[in-house]
Formats: structure tokens, sequence, C-alpha cells
């Protein structure tokens, strides 16, 4: 999770410099403009990359990436030194950590089928995303033993065993397989093309 939440938070940097680059040169075509398809620009300029309006003004997206994943990298922390935090904090950092792959997804399914062009620091941050959630849910059940079932003291015993025989990377693995999959199915050769 740590590793993920910090490659994020760097790619939220430089999408963040990347906006206000942009913001000062709306005419600039940005470095991670290869083509027609992987176009960072594109995504950029559309709607969904400033969501979020209030008091007249809209706020990039990446400004909001910086801050969650400075969070995220914290409570990566906290695990790491096997402090172990209520029951509350646990529940609601899983939450947040299903909150922000909801929103990732959304902004690439937008990307994807909307946009029709895909930005390669969206992309990096929507698979960084994943595995945060990926390793966040591993440690909600291992570690932190939620959902915690008050009839046997304990995690359900098939979810128990789900994560202790690691079936849940087994899953991983295909559910990364499956984005990638959808991706060149999706954009197919115009990923490649000049």
């Amino acid at each position: 999770m740590l590793i993920a939440s910090v490659v994020a938070l760097g790619t939220s940097f430089i999408l963040s410099a990347e906006t206000l680059q942009l913001a000062r040169h709306p005419e600039a075509q940005l470095g991670c403009d290869v083509n027609a398809v992987i176009s960072c620009t594109t995504v950029a300029q559309s709607w969904q990359a400033e969501i979020v309006k209030f008091g007249g003004l809209s706020y990039p997206n990446a400004f909001f990436g910086i801050a969650a994943e400075s969070v995220f990298i914290t409570i990566a922390v906290i695990g790491l030194a096997r402090v172990r935090v209520p029951r509350w904090f646990a529940t609601c950092t899983w939450l947040g950590g299903l909150a922000a792959l909801a929103y990732s997804y959304w902004l690439s399914t937008q990307s994807l089928f909307v946009i029709h062009a895909l930005c390669p620091w969206c992309l990096t941050l929507m698979f960084s995303t994943t595995i945060q959630f990926m390793a966040l849910s591993h440690a909600t059940v291992a570690v932190q033993e939620l959902p915690h079932s008050k009839v046997t003291d304990s995690v359900p015993a098939g979810l128990n065993k789900y994560y202790r025989l690691n079936f849940d990377l087994m899953i991983d693995v295909l559910w990364i397989v499956a984005i990638v999959t959808l991706i060149f199915v999706t954009e197919g050769a115009a990923l490649f093309a000049a």
C-alpha cells in the first residue's frame, strides 16, 4: 500500500504541474501527448478533469489526489508500524479507499468511453489506486480483523480463509489483467499509432 500510495502521490504532483502549465498556456501540448489516443492534453481539457466546483472556482482532480494520497501514505506507515487502530478508523479507511477506487474508475471509464483519450499519468493513478485498495482490503481483514462477527468473535470463516490462503492475490492478478485487457480491447491498435 505504501509503494502504491507514494507512486500515486508523485503522479498527482506531476498532473498538478501539468494542469498549471495548461492554465498558463492553454494552447500548449503536454509532454505525454503521444498520439490522438494517448493524450494528456485532451483528458486535461475535458470537463471531467475538474468536477469539483465551489464558489465560482473549479478544482483540478490532481489537487485532491495530493491530499488523499498523503493521507493513505500516513495510514500505510501506521500499518507498517503494526499499530492496531480502532475498528471505526479501519472501517473509515477502507471506505475511503473504496471511494478513491470508485472515483478513479469513474474517471478511467470517462477517458475510455466518453473522451476516447488516455492519459498515461491518469492510468498510473488508476493502477496505483487499484493496488492500494487491494493491499488495504487485505490488511483490513488479515490485520484489523474486519468485518468482525460478534457471534464467533472473529472474521467470518470463509473470508478469513480467502485471505489466509492468499486467494485474494490470485483474484488481484486477474483483476489487473482484466483492466489491461479492457484498455487494449477498447483502444486497440490506436494506442500504438503515430
